[in-house]
């Protein structure tokens, strides 16, 4: 949660929300606020919104399991607040959420990821989410974490939000950092389709690029990530896939 000084780092985004969604909110004092689910797994889907509906001020207004789905809910369903996941099967949670902030920039996206929040957390606030939580915490603390961004609050772990803290401060990252640290966005999306068995052509299709242009991040990915080989850079993203992490070896 962002309870420390770190939260004065957000209070212009808290301000963009308080306009049309937040203004929507107050007219319907009372009413519950409405959530919409975008997960591609159907049995995370079901049991996030059990636990959301078991709330007296929250209801599930609609669910989605890819990026069009999510899209079109957004103007059939109406919600308060998103809650998005990253991975999307063959999709990006990532690049839905910068979709979502293009069409609704004042609505609030939290996002909840199985991935470590290290490499992510940042990159999601950057985009335009008001929060990140991880999968394998309690169902209490992702049901705070939608309060808190429902309430208009940055949300975030206590580590993460003291580290981006020490960042902003410091002007550096702190020491020990991952190479993953400095890819784009993009060049993140290519590693994560690497990592799921996509080869080059596949990966273009998918992303609507040129062959070429996928051949060209193939080699800023060795680069950045110190990789000699194209067999080192696929053992290395499917380890990041699998673990969700720096790859130890």
């Amino acid at each position: 949660m962002l309870g420390h000084p770190v939260a004065r780092f957000f209070g212009s985004r808290r301000a963009r929300l308080s306009r049309k969604d937040v203004a929507r909110r107050d007219r319907d004092a009372g009413s519950p606020a409405k959530v919409l689910i975008v997960d591609d797994h159907p049995i995370v889907r079901h049991g996030l919104a059990r636990v959301i509906s078991d709330e007296p001020d929250l209801e599930v207004c609609g669910s989605a399991a890819s990026p069009a789905e999510a899209l079109h809910a957004l103007v059939a369903a109406e919600p308060d607040i998103v809650v998005l996941d990253l991975s999307l099967g063959d999709d990006s949670g990532l690049e839905l959420l910068k979709s979502i902030k293009a069409r609704r920039p004042e609505l609030p996206v939290l996002v909840l990821s199985m991935h470590d929040e290290a490499y992510y957390a940042d990159r999601v606030l950057r985009a335009g989410a008001m929060g990140y939580v991880m999968k394998q915490e309690s169902t209490a603390q992702v049901i705070g974490a939608i309060q808190q961004v429902l309430a208009g609050k940055v949300y975030l772990s206590e580590s993460m939000a003291a580290s981006m803290l020490t960042r902003m401060v410091g002007g550096k990252a702190p020491e020990g950092g991952s190479p993953v640290d400095s890819l784009t966005d993009r060049e993140l999306q290519v590693l994560n389709l690497i990592g799921r068995g996509f080869g080059t052509r596949q990966i273009a299709e998918l992303l609507r690029l040129s062959v070429k242009t996928v051949e060209n991040y193939r080699e800023h990915l060795k680069a950045k990530l110190k990789l000699q080989s194209s067999a080192e850079l696929v053992r290395y993203a499917v380890r990041w896939d699998i673990e969700g992490e720096k790859p130890t070896s």
